[in-house]
């Protein structure tokens, strides 16, 4: 089942080390490793969700997911996004970006480093986002409840999470971004470049979770219709088979699904930035954790596994507001990347150590009910 599963999985793997090791060595292998590390812990939840909507659909539209969508997720967002970041943020076209990124590596480390204030404000305002929506929001389920209770009874305030983010961007635009770091080890003011990207990292949030909202009613409007004609069958004594969803709201479904997985990729590619400035080692790390994430989804709709680890969705969360200060704090200060790649690794695997406990110590309270 695990081979059948990951087994394009495992091959990728092995290439994409491979040629990180003939690219740049074994200190390119370990960044590679890390970034596959990283965008797995930080899809794990965009997986989930994955698997949850992916069930409902038919096998057709499931082929189109793991096909299409995979083309989507690996060369559109993880691939050519990046080109499109560099390209935007140094003011240069695509096609240059990718000459310079295999041709002239000093050229295109100093134009990226000299980016690098801005794409950190623009990844760490959207990330910061992401991970405020969700713990303002109350839980039936909580890890850390000591601070998680307080924290969704101040989410009810409207816009609270918007408010945060502007209130850290202004903050940030005023310290780091005044002190820029730059090419060489100078330091110069780009306030209002950090600024402007990090509204726009707003912005693209709003936008992308707009989307989502949107289709995920359309979604909801499908199976309201659904649920009315199961009644109807019931009335009429017709019998009622529980047909996976086709046609139109499959398509929504996938619609839905493509603007999920978008949304979830930034968190990779723009965390990947606070890793390494190389595109090639971006690509293959992302590429790899990429396939994993389709993989693992997969695995959880054959399975029916998607509630054993609750507290990994709030780790990776976690992860991602790790990200999201470090990317801030890159603006002004180099921090080391292995460590900003722990950090993700270290989140994941506490919630995850915490939810066997949890599952161990349920199965306890389960034994000992059923002898009283």
């Amino acid at each position: 089942m695990v081979l059948k599963t990951f087994g394009w999985s495992f091959a990728i793997t092995a290439l994409g080390l491979v040629a990180a090791v003939l690219y740049g060595g074994w200190e390119a292998f370990g960044i590679v490793a890390i970034l596959c590390i990283l965008e797995i812990s930080l899809s794990f939840d965009n997986a989930v969700v994955n698997a949850g909507i992916l069930k409902k659909m038919n096998a057709f539209w499931q082929k189109i997911f793991l096909t299409i969508g995979i083309l989507i997720a690996v060369f559109g967002m993880r691939l050519v996004f990046p080109v499109v970041i560099v390209a935007i943020s140094a003011k240069i076209g695509p096609i240059e970006a990718v000459d310079l990124a295999m041709n002239d590596k000093d050229m295109y480390q100093q134009l990226v480093t000299d980016a690098h204030p801005s794409i950190a404000a623009f990844g760490g305002m959207f990330l910061l986002m992401i991970f405020l929506d969700f713990i303002f929001e109350d839980r039936d389920i909580k890890w850390l409840a000591w601070l998680e209770r307080p924290l969704a009874k101040l989410g009810k305030v409207d816009m609270l999470s918007a408010c945060i983010a502007l209130i850290v961007l202004a903050v940030t635009a005023m310290t780091f971004g005044a002190n820029a770091h730059q090419h060489g080890g100078t330091h110069v003011d780009k306030a209002q470049t950090v600024l402007i990207s990090g509204i726009l990292g707003l912005i693209t949030y709003m936008v992308v979770g707009g989307l989502s909202g949107y289709f995920e009613n359309k979604l909801e409007e499908e199976e309201e219709a659904e649920h009315d004609a199961e009644e109807e069958a019931k009335k009429a004594g017709k019998p009622v088979s529980a047909v996976a969803m086709a046609g139109k709201a499959a398509f929504f479904m996938f619609l839905y699904l493509e603007v999920l997985d978008a949304s979830f990729s930034f968190d990779g590619v723009i965390g990947a930035f606070a890793i390494t400035n190389d595109i090639v080692l971006m690509a293959l790390g992302l590429g790899v954790g990429a396939m994993y994430v389709r993989s693992l989804t997969v695995y959880l709709v054959r399975q029916g596994t998607l509630d054993d680890y609750v507290y990994l969705e709030h780790g990776a969360h976690y992860a991602i507001g790790a990200l999201a200060v470090i990317l801030l704090i890159t603006i002004q200060y180099e921090i080391n990347e292995f460590i900003t790649g722990l950090v993700g690794v270290v989140l994941i695997g506490w919630s995850f150590w915490s939810s066997v406990r949890r599952n161990k110590r349920l199965e306890l309270e389960e034994g000992a009910a059923a002898e009283a």
